[in-house]
């Protein structure tokens, strides 16, 4: 990719660099006959770059950055050795260097090849690196591989998840000796002279060097490949939130929906079993003769049984006026029954709707077959800054997704809006920080280190994040609740479990 890059833009110069969006960065460069872009998108989980044909600068709310490299002219591309990062070689022994590793990407620059200022500042131990520093030895020799007992993913560290699936896949660790170097050896081959896979792998969208899984898309060029990868994957985002929300909408409904059915029917049952106005208004007619002018209440045998009936009586009514008043009471019942049938009997096949569009929304996997499912629901619609600017990070682990809050009023809406009662919940504890989600998946447990990454992910986003060890505390969503003028991002916690984990470090593997 670097070389590639390297032949696109050395000699243009950098006439624009700025950010308008968190976690974006734009770079502009031109050589006085066309421009050429560079788009950093080193969001926490996700750092990719991609190379938009042409790119509108907002008038309001963009910054300008790293001002001492603008109209400097690009002299060289630098690919760090067994490294995700490279560096725009600038005239004047000025530098930026783009450091893609993954929660932890940045852009740099230098002067002298010392760090002057950074593009994330949170990451402030990216002041310490020198670019010399930067690069990595490993020996790719046949006797290393043959000699080595140590874990592989710790020698060859600059293999990535995929290449260790691909090789898994051929039987690589159970292979003998001269087999295992084969293809080793044959691997190395297509990852020096690659092609760009676009695969889709265990349900998410990847960039691959090796054909694997089930392949998208094959590139020969890797700024065509990761274009449409960052293309993809942003419409991939889109959906998923969308998506998200709309969950989020017939989830409330459906939940609002189950809870007046359940009312309803328990008020429609204690209805039809209760027949006291008939039955008073009957007892009072049979008993005309027992009934005295004035009186307040009579007792009565019942007709069913061998119990008395006690009867409230308007004393300023005769006896037949009272039995009136009992008999319209009865009437009004009978009418307020029937209108509670019909109401349950149509929140019934609303629910089963809603049952319906929620089971076909979980299963959809394309947007304009999500938006059909929406209008048919009647959901609200997405506003366009609603998806683009979520209120959180998100992360994975072993197949569960982790939704970390980005500042305070974020917490609240994540916690008030994208949660799920059943959803675990998890803070830095006694101490400002981000609210962490664990979505719930139907049927599974959410296993110990699950849990332990997500705490992790709590604790680095808190004010204990440069501790040893930090108490994080988690329980069930539904047992999260915020009270009435609570500022943003303060809840009420019940049923809390705590548990002590490291802050999250730097993952370079």
């Amino acid at each position: 990719m670097s070389s590639r890059l390297g032949d696109k833009v050395i000699g243009f110069s950098l006439v624009s660099c700025f950010s308008q969006n968190k976690d974006e960065l734009i770079i502009e460069l031109n050589n006085s006959a066309e421009s050429f872009f560079i788009k950093a998108n080193l969001s926490g989980g996700f750092g990719c770059l991609s190379f938009p044909a042409d790119f509108h600068r907002a008038r309001k709310n963009s910054i300008d950055l790293f001002k001492e490299v603008i109209l400097k002219k690009i002299v060289s591309v630098r690919q760090f050795e067994n490294e995700r990062s490279f560096s725009l070689e600038l005239e004047g022994k000025l530098s930026l260097i783009f450091k893609m590793h993954n929660h932890f990407a940045n852009v740099l620059f230098l002067k002298d090849g010392v760090v002057e200022e950074i593009f994330r500042n949170h990451l402030q131990a990216d002041y310490e690196i020198t670019p010399g520093n930067l690069n990595r030895i490993i020996d790719f020799s046949r006797e290393f591989l043959l000699q080595n007992s140590a874990p592989w993913n710790s020698v060859y560290f600059t293999f990535g998840k995929w290449v260790w699936d691909y090789l898994e896949e051929r039987d690589f660790s159970r292979l003998p000796g001269e087999s295992q170097w084969r293809l080793f050896e044959q691997t190395l081959q297509l990852l020096e002279n690659p092609r760009y896979y676009l695969i889709e792998g265990k349900g998410k969208l990847v960039f691959s060097l090796l054909p694997q899984a089930t392949i998208i898309r094959e590139h020969t060029d890797p700024i065509l490949a990761i274009n449409e990868f960052s293309d993809r994957l942003t419409q991939d985002q889109v959906f998923h939130a969308a998506k998200g929300i709309a969950l989020h909408q017939l989830h409330t409904r459906l939940k609002g929906s189950e809870s007046y059915f359940k009312k309803s029917t328990q008020k429609l049952n204690e209805l039809i079993n209760d027949h006291h106005y008939q039955l008073w208004g009957d007892l009072i007619m049979a008993n005309l003769h027992q009934i005295r002018p004035g009186q307040e209440k009579i007792s009565l045998a019942n007709f069913y049984d061998d119990s008395s009936v006690e009867i409230k009586l308007k004393k300023d009514l005769n006896p037949q006026r009272n039995a009136e008043v009992f008999y319209r009471k009865a009437k009004n019942q009978q009418i307020e029954i029937n209108k509670l049938k019909e109401a349950t009997r149509q929140k019934e096949v609303e629910i089963n709707k809603l049952k319906e569009w929620t089971a076909s929304c979980e299963r959809v996997s394309d947007l304009k077959e999500l938006r059909e499912i929406a209008a048919q629901a009647g959901l609200d619609k997405i506003k366009p800054g609603q998806v683009g600017n979520l209120p959180f990070h998100e992360f994975e682990c072993k197949g569960f997704k982790i939704l970390v809050g980005r500042n305070a009023g974020a917490n609240d809406q994540l916690t008030l809006k994208y949660s799920y009662k059943d959803d675990l919940w998890l803070h830095a504890k006694d101490v400002a920080g981000s609210h962490v989600l664990i979505k719930y998946q139907s049927g599974k447990n959410f296993p110990k280190d699950v849990i332990e990454y997500a705490a992790r992910l709590a604790a680095y986003n808190s004010k204990r994040k440069n501790e040893s060890l930090c108490p994080v505390a988690y329980t069930l969503k539904k047992y999260v609740r915020k009270r009435k003028g609570d500022p943003p991002g303060a809840v009420v916690v019940e049923r809390e479990e705590v548990i002590l984990v490291e802050p999250l470090v730097v993952d370079r593997s």
